[in-house]
């Protein structure tokens, strides 16, 4: 259901209110004023207003995928498109040293974001105006509401850090005047961590729509704010300590979802990236998408529009995963990871040999779209060379995580575009999982993320029957083992865990804010450059700069509309 409100929003913060003559004071069409939503239907429609936002993204401000911010910032994807200048935003994101507080795709990532705040603030103000006699359900629609608004306070923060708080309590006239520095950064985060917790002690355990959220996901993002926070990090973005306290808050949590009952791995690592098994037992945090469903376009999934190979969609080609990822898949003898060595060597992108002849990850052939492999799990649909755009830039292959079959039945197309129907995940198991077995080797327990790890290494070794060719022989040379408890040190087992996460998670949205986080972005990245500025000269300038990367910068237009208030980020 689709509304509008007339009403400034807080996302609206580069405009600024005007006086009105009596005679402009009317109720304009097409907008729905307050005594018309101050009752239990209209506030329930003010809810559902505030989810349709979670899933309003575009192609050029994606932030229920966050690709460019998560994958191509991590080293983990290169831009893709047309070359250089194609979306040229995300080239300056992607070599960081081009990156300014003018560009309007990061102005408008913060934008969008404040819409989604001020969506879940709107809805708080209309239940609000309500008692529990009135709309019995009110304080399970507060906590869905709270939810939604720390969801979207968290991308905030990890984006950008220093961001304003407006809650439901500020009027339209103060939103000005409110700092984005006014909280201190641990201050901001228990702001975002109240909501969650507001959420996780009034949502039930299941909800009859798929959609709404529940006990166990609010649980499960406040462990994920909480191992974030954990990290503490001083000015210049640096991790000066590290909260115990906090981690073992992270365990409790995570035990309680997992001790739910209603959740698991899914027995094949595909089920996680097909339309035609979403909703499934490793989902815990989705955004619903839907085509069909009486609105223009459906509700699909714009943000990974820019996505898809040329070939059989014929548009366009970002998001192309990087040599040093697909290098990463490779597997020693012993079917575990070369963690020091792997990028020595490459596993060339049109020869299909290479993966036959070394050990491979079986997560390769679901992630990257290789030339030679067939493409979405049909044998009958294989990736060619002429479904790329500009190989002699980035290459010659694509993501494919995110992406449908041409046949499938979630897709279509939206002009030159595709989505798909295919909901977003946004917390699955095996993440919670990783959260686990992280906060245990940072207090000391390498021994209990063991078995979580070797847990998450069992399903993907099992997870090779959507890979083969046409006569039934698997696609690449797949060698992975689980772990042993020899060398299993605390410093092995922390390698091992980040490790697990970049294959796991690839190209999902995480990897850069796991290496801000871990306080390990600058070597991490500037080592990756190193050696990929000698396969693509486009990277020859790029460079990361500890202390201001970290962040993106606070845009110009949040700061000419705070007349100066708002405090830039160091560096920028």
């Amino acid at each position: 259901m689709r509304m509008t409100k007339y009403l400034l929003t807080a996302a609206l913060l580069s405009s600024t209110l005007s006086a009105c003559d009596d005679f402009l004071d009317y109720s304009p069409r097409g907008t729905v004023l307050e005594p018309q939503i101050q009752t239990p239907e209209g506030a329930d429609k003010m809810v559902v207003a505030a989810y349709s936002v979670l899933g309003n993204d575009h192609w050029t401000v994606p932030y229920s995928s966050m690709w460019p911010y998560g994958n191509v910032r991590a080293g983990d994807a290169y831009k893709g498109g047309g070359g250089t200048g194609d979306m040229g935003a995300f080239n300056n994101v992607e070599q960081f040293v081009y990156v300014q507080p003018s560009l309007g795709e990061i102005d408008g990532m913060w934008f969008r974001l404040y819409v989604g705040v001020s969506r879940a603030n709107q809805a708080l103000q209309t239940l609000g105006t309500l008692s529990e006699a009135q709309m019995p359900t009110k304080t399970l629609r507060e906590a869905e509401v709270r939810f939604i608004r720390g969801h979207f306070y968290f991308l905030l923060k990890t984006l950008f850090n220093r961001v304003p708080w407006i809650d439901e309590t500020v009027p339209v006239a103060q939103y000005a005047t409110i700092s984005n520095v006014a909280l201190s950064s641990e201050e901001l985060w228990e702001k975002i961590a109240v909501d969650f917790q507001f959420a996780a002690q009034n949502l039930p355990g299941q909800q009859a729509d798929a959609g709404r959220v529940n006990r166990y996901a609010a649980q499960a993002y406040l462990a994920k704010v909480e191992l974030y926070r954990a990290y503490v990090q001083n000015d210049a973005h640096q991790v000066i300590s590290i909260d115990g306290a906090r981690l073992e808050r992270v365990v409790a949590l995570a035990d309680s979802v997992i001790s739910s009952g209603r959740y698991g791995l899914t027995a094949d690592f595909a089920e996680n990236f097909l339309y035609e098994t979403e909703n499934n037992r490793e989902s815990i945090f989705a955004i619903e998408m839907s085509r069909s469903d009486g609105t223009p376009n459906g509700r699909v999934d714009m943000g990974n529009g820019l996505n898809y190979p040329m070939g059989p969609y014929g548009c366009c080609w970002f998001h192309i995963p990087s040599q040093n990822l697909v290098n990463a898949f490779k597997t020693d003898a012993d079917g575990l990871p070369q963690f020091t060595t792997f990028n020595q060597t490459s596993l060339r992108d049109t020869v299909p040999a290479d993966y036959r002849t070394h050990g491979i990850d079986p997560r390769l052939d679901h992630t990257v779209g290789i030339v030679g492999h067939p493409f979405k799990y049909d044998p009958n649909f294989v990736f060619e060379r002429s479904w790329t755009r500009t190989p002699q830039t980035y290459g010659y292959r694509s993501s494919m995580k995110e992406l449908q079959h041409r046949q499938s039945a979630g897709l279509q197309q939206v002009g030159p575009f595709w989505a798909s129907a295919k909901d977003v995940v946004v917390i699955r198991y095996a993440d919670l999982l990783l959260w686990k077995a992280e906060a245990l080797i940072e207090l000391g327990r390498p021994a209990e993320a063991l078995p979580i790890i070797n847990e998450i290494r069992r399903r993907a070794a099992s997870s090779t029957g959507r890979l083969k060719y046409a006569d039934g022989s698997p696609v690449s040379n797949y060698r992975i083992k689980q772990y042993t408890t020899a060398r299993w040190t605390q410093d092995f087992a922390r390698t091992a865990l980040r490790w697990e996460r970049r294959l796991e998670l690839a190209l999902e949205g995480h990897r850069f804010f796991d290496l801000v986080r871990w306080g390990i972005a600058e070597p991490t990245l500037n080592g990756y450059f190193q050696v990929e500025r000698t396969r693509h000269d486009y990277l020859q300038n790029a460079k990361f700069t500890a202390g201001r990367d970290e962040y993106l910068p606070i845009p110009d237009k949040q700061i000419a509309f705070s007349k100066g208030l708002y405090q830039q980020n160091p560096g920028y």
